[in-house]
């Protein structure tokens, strides 16, 4: 099979989006009138949803010293195996 290798015609926006940005517009427009009738009949808030995003940052902020610990554990551990093979690895593509 051969390939197209013609350009895109599409502007830089364009690719960058998929689509023309006011068929786009339009596009979000109406997902998000729907999206947001969906919320309300099922009593949601956009409020709501911002304020547990605040609130769920926040106490990561405050008790994610423990997970940051932790992790930092596993990568150390990690490292301990990973990097010596890494290293034997190399050296024999080398030859």
């Amino acid at each position: 099979m051969t390939e197209d290798l013609r350009p895109d015609p599409r502007s830089g926006l364009e690719r960058f989006l998929g689509d023309r940005p006011m068929a786009l517009a339009i596009r979000l427009l109406l997902i998000s009138l729907f999206v947001g009738f969906l919320m309300t009949v099922f009593g949601f808030d956009a409020a709501d949803l911002v304020r547990g995003a605040t609130d769920a940052i926040r106490d990561v902020l405050r008790d994610g010293g423990g997970v940051f610990r932790q992790l930092g554990a596993y990568i150390l551990t990690g490292a301990a195996i990973v990097i010596p093979v890494w290293i034997v690895l190399r050296l024999l593509r080398a030859r």
